[in-house]
Protein backbone atom coordinates (compact mmCIF):
# COMPACT_ATOMS: atom_id res chain seq x y z
CA UNK A 1 0.00 0.00 0.00
CA UNK A 2 1.38 3.42 -1.02
CA UNK A 3 1.22 6.24 1.81
CA UNK A 4 -1.36 8.06 -0.18
CA UNK A 5 -3.40 5.14 -0.13
CA UNK A 6 -2.65 4.65 4.08
CA UNK A 7 -3.62 7.84 4.94
CA UNK A 8 -6.53 8.39 2.19
CA UNK A 9 -9.30 7.40 4.89
CA UNK A 10 -7.79 10.05 7.47
CA UNK A 11 -8.22 12.99 4.97
CA UNK A 12 -11.16 11.24 2.64
CA UNK A 13 -13.43 8.99 4.75
CA UNK A 14 -15.98 7.21 3.43
CA UNK A 15 -17.17 6.60 6.88
CA UNK A 16 -17.15 8.31 10.65
CA UNK A 17 -17.75 7.24 13.88
CA UNK A 18 -18.62 9.13 16.82
CA UNK A 19 -17.64 7.88 19.89
CA UNK A 20 -18.94 9.82 23.11
CA UNK A 21 -22.15 11.99 21.33
CA UNK A 22 -24.87 12.13 23.59
CA UNK A 23 -28.46 11.65 23.14
CA UNK A 24 -29.51 14.46 25.67
CA UNK A 25 -26.95 16.81 25.81
CA UNK A 26 -24.59 18.47 24.11
CA UNK A 27 -21.12 16.72 24.22
CA UNK A 28 -17.76 17.44 22.25
CA UNK A 29 -19.39 14.20 19.91
CA UNK A 30 -22.35 15.90 19.26
CA UNK A 31 -20.58 19.26 18.16
CA UNK A 32 -18.37 16.93 16.20
CA UNK A 33 -21.72 15.72 14.29
CA UNK A 34 -23.08 19.00 13.73
CA UNK A 35 -20.02 20.91 12.71
CA UNK A 36 -19.67 17.66 9.96
CA UNK A 37 -23.50 18.56 8.95
CA UNK A 38 -22.99 22.00 8.74
CA UNK A 39 -19.70 21.47 6.56
CA UNK A 40 -21.51 19.35 4.15
CA UNK A 41 -19.92 15.89 4.81
CA UNK A 42 -21.62 13.41 2.09
CA UNK A 43 -20.50 10.87 4.00
CA UNK A 44 -21.73 7.71 6.71
CA UNK A 45 -21.88 9.52 10.20
CA UNK A 46 -22.27 6.68 12.71
CA UNK A 47 -22.84 7.86 16.51
CA UNK A 48 -21.97 4.76 18.96
CA UNK A 49 -24.05 4.79 21.93
CA UNK A 50 -24.40 2.07 24.47
CA UNK A 51 -28.18 2.71 24.74
CA UNK A 52 -29.83 5.15 22.66
CA UNK A 53 -31.07 4.16 19.40
CA UNK A 54 -30.50 7.92 17.86
CA UNK A 55 -28.52 10.74 18.16
CA UNK A 56 -28.30 13.99 16.47
CA UNK A 57 -31.13 12.26 14.19
CA UNK A 58 -28.57 9.25 12.92
CA UNK A 59 -29.25 5.69 13.33
CA UNK A 60 -26.80 4.86 16.35
CA UNK A 61 -24.87 1.55 17.13
CA UNK A 62 -24.06 0.41 20.40
CA UNK A 63 -19.87 0.47 20.06
CA UNK A 64 -17.77 -0.04 16.81
CA UNK A 65 -17.65 -3.35 16.50
CA UNK A 66 -21.62 -3.56 15.64
CA UNK A 67 -20.96 -1.03 12.80
CA UNK A 68 -21.74 -2.30 9.43
CA UNK A 69 -18.91 -2.17 7.22
CA UNK A 70 -15.26 -0.48 8.02
CA UNK A 71 -14.98 3.01 9.68
CA UNK A 72 -12.31 5.16 8.36
CA UNK A 73 -11.81 7.11 10.76
CA UNK A 74 -13.52 7.35 14.79
CA UNK A 75 -13.40 10.29 16.53
CA UNK A 76 -13.25 9.38 20.19
CA UNK A 77 -14.79 12.12 22.87
CA UNK A 78 -15.01 9.70 25.92
CA UNK A 79 -13.63 9.97 29.33
CA UNK A 80 -9.70 8.62 29.01
CA UNK A 81 -9.97 5.65 31.70
CA UNK A 82 -12.42 4.12 29.50
CA UNK A 83 -10.46 5.32 25.61
CA UNK A 84 -8.81 1.98 25.69
CA UNK A 85 -11.11 -0.64 25.97
CA UNK A 86 -13.26 1.50 23.03
CA UNK A 87 -10.52 1.12 20.67
CA UNK A 88 -9.91 -2.41 21.84
CA UNK A 89 -13.95 -2.96 21.18
CA UNK A 90 -13.62 -1.53 17.05
CA UNK A 91 -10.62 -4.45 16.25
CA UNK A 92 -9.96 -5.15 12.59
CA UNK A 93 -12.97 -2.53 11.80
CA UNK A 94 -11.89 1.04 12.29
CA UNK A 95 -8.49 2.48 10.32
CA UNK A 96 -7.88 5.50 12.02
CA UNK A 97 -9.13 6.82 15.30
CA UNK A 98 -8.32 10.06 17.30
CA UNK A 99 -8.91 10.43 20.52
CA UNK A 100 -9.33 13.88 22.22
CA UNK A 101 -9.44 12.95 25.50
CA UNK A 102 -7.05 14.06 27.81
CA UNK A 103 -5.79 12.65 31.09
CA UNK A 104 -3.01 10.43 29.26
CA UNK A 105 0.73 10.92 28.84
CA UNK A 106 0.45 14.66 29.23
CA UNK A 107 -0.25 14.54 33.31
CA UNK A 108 1.83 13.61 35.97
CA UNK A 109 0.18 10.09 36.37
CA UNK A 110 -1.22 9.09 32.78
CA UNK A 111 1.71 7.51 31.01
CA UNK A 112 0.45 4.01 32.05
CA UNK A 113 -2.81 5.03 31.05
CA UNK A 114 -1.31 6.33 27.35
CA UNK A 115 1.07 3.23 26.57
CA UNK A 116 -2.56 1.15 27.20
CA UNK A 117 -4.33 3.49 24.70
CA UNK A 118 -1.10 2.66 22.22
CA UNK A 119 -1.43 -0.98 22.94
CA UNK A 120 -5.01 -1.18 22.48
CA UNK A 121 -4.58 0.36 19.26
CA UNK A 122 -2.10 -2.19 17.91
CA UNK A 123 -4.51 -4.60 18.89
CA UNK A 124 -6.95 -3.45 17.32
CA UNK A 125 -5.31 -2.75 14.31
CA UNK A 126 -6.02 1.20 14.13
CA UNK A 127 -3.84 3.93 13.60
CA UNK A 128 -4.11 6.00 16.79
CA UNK A 129 -3.96 10.39 16.32
CA UNK A 130 -3.43 11.82 19.94
CA UNK A 131 -4.83 11.73 22.08
CA UNK A 132 -4.87 15.08 23.70
CA UNK A 133 -5.99 16.82 20.76
CA UNK A 134 -8.84 18.05 18.22
CA UNK A 135 -9.19 16.81 14.82
CA UNK A 136 -8.44 16.62 10.94
CA UNK A 137 -9.39 19.49 9.16
CA UNK A 138 -9.65 18.23 4.95
CA UNK A 139 -11.70 20.99 3.20
CA UNK A 140 -11.93 18.86 -0.01
CA UNK A 141 -13.61 16.08 1.80
CA UNK A 142 -15.98 18.56 4.10
CA UNK A 143 -14.65 17.42 7.21
CA UNK A 144 -13.61 19.79 9.99
CA UNK A 145 -13.78 19.73 13.54
CA UNK A 146 -14.42 23.45 14.24
CA UNK A 147 -16.67 26.21 13.08
CA UNK A 148 -16.51 28.79 10.93
CA UNK A 149 -13.82 26.91 8.09
CA UNK A 150 -13.97 27.44 4.58
CA UNK A 151 -14.85 24.39 2.29
CA UNK A 152 -12.41 25.96 -0.69
CA UNK A 153 -9.22 23.57 -0.17
CA UNK A 154 -5.87 24.86 -1.31
CA UNK A 155 -2.31 23.63 -1.43
CA UNK A 156 -1.29 24.19 2.25
CA UNK A 157 -0.58 20.97 4.59
CA UNK A 158 -0.87 21.23 8.66
CA UNK A 159 0.78 18.69 11.05
CA UNK A 160 -0.30 20.64 14.23
CA UNK A 161 0.47 19.52 18.12
CA UNK A 162 -2.07 21.75 19.62
CA UNK A 163 -5.52 21.55 19.03
CA UNK A 164 -6.44 24.91 20.24
CA UNK A 165 -3.78 26.49 17.78
CA UNK A 166 -4.87 24.40 15.40
CA UNK A 167 -7.96 26.34 15.62
CA UNK A 168 -6.02 29.44 15.41
CA UNK A 169 -4.07 28.31 12.09
CA UNK A 170 -7.39 27.53 10.51
CA UNK A 171 -9.33 30.79 10.84
CA UNK A 172 -6.53 33.38 11.32
CA UNK A 173 -4.95 31.47 8.23
CA UNK A 174 -8.07 31.68 5.96
CA UNK A 175 -8.43 35.16 6.84
CA UNK A 176 -5.34 35.97 5.38
CA UNK A 177 -5.76 34.51 2.55
CA UNK A 178 -4.23 30.65 3.34
CA UNK A 179 -6.02 27.69 2.03
CA UNK A 180 -5.65 24.15 3.08
CA UNK A 181 -5.55 20.62 1.56
CA UNK A 182 -5.56 19.45 5.36
CA UNK A 183 -4.19 20.22 8.99
CA UNK A 184 -4.17 17.18 11.64
CA UNK A 185 -3.90 17.88 15.39
CA UNK A 186 -1.67 15.03 16.80
CA UNK A 187 -1.55 16.24 20.40
CA UNK A 188 0.83 13.76 22.67
CA UNK A 189 1.88 11.83 19.09
CA UNK A 190 1.29 8.62 21.33
CA UNK A 191 1.44 6.77 17.76
CA UNK A 192 1.10 8.22 14.48
CA UNK A 193 3.55 11.33 14.77
CA UNK A 194 4.76 14.23 12.33
CA UNK A 195 7.09 12.38 10.76
CA UNK A 196 4.23 10.06 8.73
CA UNK A 197 2.48 12.74 8.17
CA UNK A 198 4.94 14.70 6.49
CA UNK A 199 5.67 11.77 4.02
CA UNK A 200 2.15 11.79 3.28
CA UNK A 201 1.85 15.16 2.87
CA UNK A 202 5.10 15.49 0.70
CA UNK A 203 3.51 12.82 -2.16
CA UNK A 204 -0.02 14.44 -1.44
CA UNK A 205 -0.54 16.31 -4.89
CA UNK A 206 -2.41 18.53 -3.31
CA UNK A 207 -0.17 20.04 -1.05
CA UNK A 208 2.80 22.60 -2.34
CA UNK A 209 4.17 23.41 1.35
CA UNK A 210 3.99 21.91 4.56
CA UNK A 211 3.53 23.72 8.04
CA UNK A 212 4.35 22.32 11.26
CA UNK A 213 3.61 23.45 14.99
CA UNK A 214 5.68 20.67 16.93
CA UNK A 215 6.51 20.87 20.34
CA UNK A 216 8.21 17.89 20.44
CA UNK A 217 8.94 14.70 19.41
CA UNK A 218 9.40 10.64 20.05
CA UNK A 219 10.62 10.19 16.58
CA UNK A 220 13.38 12.42 16.20
CA UNK A 221 15.91 10.33 14.09
CA UNK A 222 12.73 9.17 11.59
CA UNK A 223 11.92 12.94 11.31
CA UNK A 224 15.45 14.06 10.76
CA UNK A 225 15.62 11.57 7.73
CA UNK A 226 11.88 13.15 6.51
CA UNK A 227 13.22 16.32 6.45
CA UNK A 228 16.49 15.31 4.81
CA UNK A 229 15.26 13.16 2.11
CA UNK A 230 12.51 15.72 1.18
CA UNK A 231 15.40 18.06 0.07
CA UNK A 232 13.35 20.95 0.54
CA UNK A 233 11.35 19.86 -2.67
CA UNK A 234 7.96 21.11 -1.25
CA UNK A 235 8.99 24.02 1.51
CA UNK A 236 8.35 23.12 4.84
CA UNK A 237 7.97 25.98 7.94
CA UNK A 238 7.92 24.57 11.52
CA UNK A 239 7.00 26.85 14.59
CA UNK A 240 8.69 25.14 17.13
CA UNK A 241 7.39 25.47 21.15
CA UNK A 242 8.93 25.11 23.87
CA UNK A 243 12.93 26.44 22.92
CA UNK A 244 13.53 28.14 25.98
CA UNK A 245 13.62 25.92 29.32
CA UNK A 246 10.56 27.87 30.74
CA UNK A 247 8.48 26.84 27.35
CA UNK A 248 10.40 23.17 27.79
CA UNK A 249 8.14 23.14 31.06
CA UNK A 250 4.78 24.52 29.64
CA UNK A 251 5.27 21.70 26.97
CA UNK A 252 5.56 18.99 28.78
CA UNK A 253 2.10 20.26 30.79
CA UNK A 254 0.45 20.59 27.56
CA UNK A 255 1.43 17.80 25.29
CA UNK A 256 4.03 15.37 27.18
CA UNK A 257 6.10 16.46 24.73
CA UNK A 258 9.85 16.49 25.10
CA UNK A 259 11.24 19.59 23.59
CA UNK A 260 14.50 18.43 22.97
CA UNK A 261 17.35 20.87 22.28
CA UNK A 262 17.36 24.52 20.68
CA UNK A 263 20.36 24.02 18.79
CA UNK A 264 19.39 20.81 17.69
CA UNK A 265 16.20 22.07 16.24
CA UNK A 266 17.99 25.25 14.58
CA UNK A 267 20.77 22.34 13.05
CA UNK A 268 17.36 20.26 11.61
CA UNK A 269 16.30 23.59 9.71
CA UNK A 270 19.79 24.28 8.82
CA UNK A 271 20.34 20.86 7.07
CA UNK A 272 16.50 20.60 5.96
CA UNK A 273 16.01 24.07 4.23
CA UNK A 274 13.27 24.64 6.32
CA UNK A 275 12.21 28.17 7.42
CA UNK A 276 12.51 28.03 11.87
CA UNK A 277 10.23 30.69 12.61
CA UNK A 278 9.39 32.57 16.34
CA UNK A 279 5.89 33.26 16.66
CA UNK A 280 2.33 32.48 14.70
CA UNK A 281 2.04 35.36 12.84
CA UNK A 282 5.50 35.07 10.79
CA UNK A 283 4.51 31.27 10.53
CA UNK A 284 1.38 32.21 8.68
CA UNK A 285 2.99 35.15 6.47
CA UNK A 286 5.81 32.43 5.75
CA UNK A 287 3.17 29.95 4.70
CA UNK A 288 1.07 32.53 3.09
CA UNK A 289 4.32 33.70 0.53
CA UNK A 290 5.23 29.66 -0.11
CA UNK A 291 1.52 29.36 -1.53
CA UNK A 292 1.89 32.08 -3.32
CA UNK A 293 5.50 32.38 -4.74
CA UNK A 294 7.53 29.69 -6.51
CA UNK A 295 10.69 29.34 -4.92
CA UNK A 296 13.72 30.90 -7.89
CA UNK A 297 16.24 28.45 -8.87
CA UNK A 298 18.99 31.44 -7.45
CA UNK A 299 18.54 33.00 -4.15
CA UNK A 300 16.75 36.17 -4.03
CA UNK A 301 18.67 38.95 -2.32
CA UNK A 302 17.95 42.12 -3.88
CA UNK A 303 14.75 44.00 -3.05
CA UNK A 304 13.33 46.77 -4.38
CA UNK A 305 10.88 49.10 -2.31
CA UNK A 306 8.01 51.24 -4.01
CA UNK A 307 5.39 52.86 -2.66
CA UNK A 308 3.69 55.66 -0.41
CA UNK A 309 4.92 56.50 2.49
CA UNK A 310 8.97 58.35 3.06
CA UNK A 311 8.87 57.12 6.92
CA UNK A 312 7.05 53.68 5.92
CA UNK A 313 10.38 53.26 3.11
CA UNK A 314 13.01 54.27 5.38
CA UNK A 315 11.55 51.43 8.51
CA UNK A 316 10.91 49.17 5.81
CA UNK A 317 14.04 50.06 4.35
CA UNK A 318 15.66 48.94 7.81
CA UNK A 319 12.98 45.87 7.90
CA UNK A 320 14.53 44.34 4.99
CA UNK A 321 18.08 44.88 5.23
CA UNK A 322 17.85 43.11 8.70
CA UNK A 323 16.06 40.27 7.04
CA UNK A 324 19.68 40.16 4.75
CA UNK A 325 18.30 41.72 1.74
CA UNK A 326 20.32 44.24 0.17
CA UNK A 327 17.91 48.25 -1.27
CA UNK A 328 20.55 48.91 -3.29
CA UNK A 329 20.58 52.21 -5.32
CA UNK A 330 20.14 51.61 -9.08
CA UNK A 331 22.68 51.96 -11.56
CA UNK A 332 22.44 55.00 -13.64
CA UNK A 333 20.57 53.58 -16.62
CA UNK A 334 17.43 52.25 -14.26
CA UNK A 335 17.66 56.21 -12.85
CA UNK A 336 17.23 57.83 -15.91
CA UNK A 337 14.49 55.71 -17.17
CA UNK A 338 12.45 56.45 -13.97
CA UNK A 339 13.43 60.16 -13.91
CA UNK A 340 12.13 60.27 -17.67
CA UNK A 341 8.76 59.62 -15.99
CA UNK A 342 8.49 63.18 -14.73
CA UNK A 343 6.74 62.80 -11.70
CA UNK A 344 6.07 65.44 -9.42
CA UNK A 345 7.95 66.93 -6.58
CA UNK A 346 8.08 64.94 -3.33
CA UNK A 347 8.43 61.96 -5.41
CA UNK A 348 11.75 59.99 -4.71
CA UNK A 349 13.19 57.13 -7.70
CA UNK A 350 16.04 55.94 -5.64
CA UNK A 351 15.41 52.33 -4.11
CA UNK A 352 13.23 53.07 -1.84
CA UNK A 353 10.87 54.75 -4.40
CA UNK A 354 8.76 56.91 -2.72
CA UNK A 355 5.68 58.36 -5.01
CA UNK A 356 2.94 60.36 -3.30
CA UNK A 357 -0.55 59.15 -3.70
CA UNK A 358 -0.89 62.47 -5.63
CA UNK A 359 1.59 61.33 -8.11
CA UNK A 360 0.10 57.78 -8.23
CA UNK A 361 -3.25 58.88 -9.30
CA UNK A 362 -1.97 60.16 -12.35
CA UNK A 363 -3.46 58.11 -15.40
CA UNK A 364 -6.13 56.64 -13.14
CA UNK A 365 -2.92 55.16 -11.63
CA UNK A 366 -1.19 53.49 -14.19
CA UNK A 367 2.07 55.38 -13.96
CA UNK A 368 2.45 52.79 -11.31
CA UNK A 369 2.81 50.51 -14.02
CA UNK A 370 5.46 52.53 -16.19
CA UNK A 371 7.56 52.41 -12.82
CA UNK A 372 6.94 48.68 -12.21
CA UNK A 373 8.23 47.80 -16.07
CA UNK A 374 11.13 49.94 -15.74
CA UNK A 375 12.18 48.03 -12.52
CA UNK A 376 11.56 44.50 -14.39
CA UNK A 377 13.40 45.80 -17.51
CA UNK A 378 16.68 46.58 -15.28
CA UNK A 379 16.72 43.41 -13.83
CA UNK A 380 18.31 45.04 -10.38
CA UNK A 381 15.29 43.54 -8.03
CA UNK A 382 14.85 39.60 -7.18
CA UNK A 383 12.14 40.93 -4.95
CA UNK A 384 9.41 43.65 -5.69
CA UNK A 385 7.27 45.04 -2.43
CA UNK A 386 4.92 47.64 -3.33
CA UNK A 387 3.34 48.79 -0.34
CA UNK A 388 0.28 51.07 0.47
CA UNK A 389 -1.19 53.46 3.03
CA UNK A 390 -4.58 52.79 1.83
CA UNK A 391 -6.31 55.65 4.31
CA UNK A 392 -4.62 58.00 1.98
CA UNK A 393 -5.14 55.76 -1.31
CA UNK A 394 -8.41 55.22 -0.69
CA UNK A 395 -8.83 59.04 -0.02
CA UNK A 396 -8.68 59.32 -3.71
CA UNK A 397 -12.47 58.41 -4.29
CA UNK A 398 -12.65 58.90 -8.44
CA UNK A 399 -10.60 56.16 -9.48
CA UNK A 400 -9.82 52.42 -8.13
CA UNK A 401 -6.16 53.51 -7.55
CA UNK A 402 -5.19 50.34 -5.18
CA UNK A 403 -7.07 48.09 -7.80
CA UNK A 404 -5.34 50.00 -11.22
CA UNK A 405 -1.74 49.16 -9.28
CA UNK A 406 -2.96 45.42 -8.45
CA UNK A 407 -3.50 44.68 -12.48
CA UNK A 408 -0.13 46.78 -13.14
CA UNK A 409 1.69 44.65 -11.08
CA UNK A 410 -0.10 41.19 -12.81
CA UNK A 411 0.57 42.48 -16.42
CA UNK A 412 4.50 43.23 -15.80
CA UNK A 413 4.60 39.84 -13.92
CA UNK A 414 3.37 38.16 -17.13
CA UNK A 415 5.75 39.22 -19.52
CA UNK A 416 8.79 39.55 -17.14
CA UNK A 417 11.34 37.07 -17.64
CA UNK A 418 13.78 37.61 -15.03
CA UNK A 419 11.48 35.95 -12.19
CA UNK A 420 10.94 38.61 -10.19
CA UNK A 421 8.93 38.14 -7.15
CA UNK A 422 5.79 40.61 -6.24
CA UNK A 423 4.66 41.40 -3.19
CA UNK A 424 1.81 43.21 -1.66
CA UNK A 425 1.92 45.57 1.86
CA UNK A 426 -1.26 47.00 2.80
CA UNK A 427 -1.38 49.12 5.61
CA UNK A 428 -4.63 50.55 7.35
CA UNK A 429 -5.59 52.37 10.26
CA UNK A 430 -8.18 50.03 11.52
CA UNK A 431 -11.08 52.27 9.73
CA UNK A 432 -13.86 49.06 9.48
CA UNK A 433 -14.59 50.27 6.22
CA UNK A 434 -11.07 50.42 5.36
CA UNK A 435 -10.79 47.03 6.55
CA UNK A 436 -13.78 45.83 4.44
CA UNK A 437 -11.96 46.74 1.36
CA UNK A 438 -8.95 45.52 2.47
CA UNK A 439 -10.18 42.27 2.66
CA UNK A 440 -10.93 42.57 -0.45
CA UNK A 441 -8.05 43.55 -2.46
CA UNK A 442 -6.02 41.44 -0.88
CA UNK A 443 -8.13 38.33 -1.80
CA UNK A 444 -8.20 39.53 -5.03
CA UNK A 445 -4.56 39.80 -4.91
CA UNK A 446 -3.96 36.78 -3.62
CA UNK A 447 -5.77 34.78 -5.51
CA UNK A 448 -3.78 35.98 -8.52
CA UNK A 449 -0.50 34.58 -6.63
CA UNK A 450 0.99 37.84 -4.95
CA UNK A 451 1.23 37.75 -1.37
CA UNK A 452 0.04 40.39 0.95
CA UNK A 453 0.86 41.48 4.62
CA UNK A 454 -0.03 44.17 6.57
CA UNK A 455 3.53 45.47 7.44
CA UNK A 456 6.83 45.80 5.62
CA UNK A 457 8.67 44.03 7.87
CA UNK A 458 5.80 41.12 7.87
CA UNK A 459 7.59 41.39 4.36
CA UNK A 460 10.52 41.34 5.00
CA UNK A 461 10.30 37.98 7.74
CA UNK A 462 8.14 36.02 4.86
CA UNK A 463 10.11 36.42 1.66
CA UNK A 464 13.41 36.15 4.15
CA UNK A 465 12.14 32.58 4.41
CA UNK A 466 11.01 31.89 0.97
CA UNK A 467 15.03 32.90 0.61
CA UNK A 468 16.02 30.28 3.36
CA UNK A 469 14.22 28.03 0.66
CA UNK A 470 15.85 29.42 -2.16
CA UNK A 471 19.44 28.69 -0.71
CA UNK A 472 19.16 25.44 0.17
CA UNK A 473 17.74 24.58 -2.87
CA UNK A 474 20.83 26.39 -4.83
CA UNK A 475 23.31 24.74 -2.78
CA UNK A 476 22.00 21.37 -3.41
CA UNK A 477 21.76 21.77 -6.80
CA UNK A 478 23.43 24.70 -8.26
CA UNK A 479 20.94 26.42 -11.04
CA UNK A 480 22.19 26.97 -14.71
CA UNK A 481 21.88 29.96 -16.98
CA UNK A 482 17.98 30.02 -16.20
CA UNK A 483 16.70 32.35 -13.35
CA UNK A 484 13.62 30.62 -13.26
CA UNK A 485 12.56 27.88 -10.92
Amino acid sequence: MTTLEQFTPLFHPRTIAVVGASATTVSGGNRFIRNLRNFGYAGRIVPIHPTAAEVEGLQACRSLADVPGEVDYAYVAVAACIAPDVLRSGRGKVKFAQVMSSGFGETEDGAALESDLVAAAREAGTRLIGPNCLGVYSPAARVTFTEKTLAEPGPVGIVCQSGGLGIDIIRRGQSRGLRFSGLVTIGNAADLGAAELVEYMLEDPTTKVIGLYLEGTREGRRLFEVLRRANARKPIVLLKGGRTSQGQRAAASHTGALAGSQRAWEALSRQAGMPLVDTLDEFLDTLLTLQCLTPRATTSSRAVLFGNGGGTSVLGTDAFDRAGFSIAAFDSQTLATLKALSLPAGASVANPIDVPAGALQQDEGRVAERIISAVAASGVADVLVIHVNMTVILGFRHVDMLGNIIKAALRVRETDRTGMHIALVLRSDGDAETEERKRDYRLRAIESGVPVYDELAQAAKGLSALRVVEAFRARISPPNSSTRA
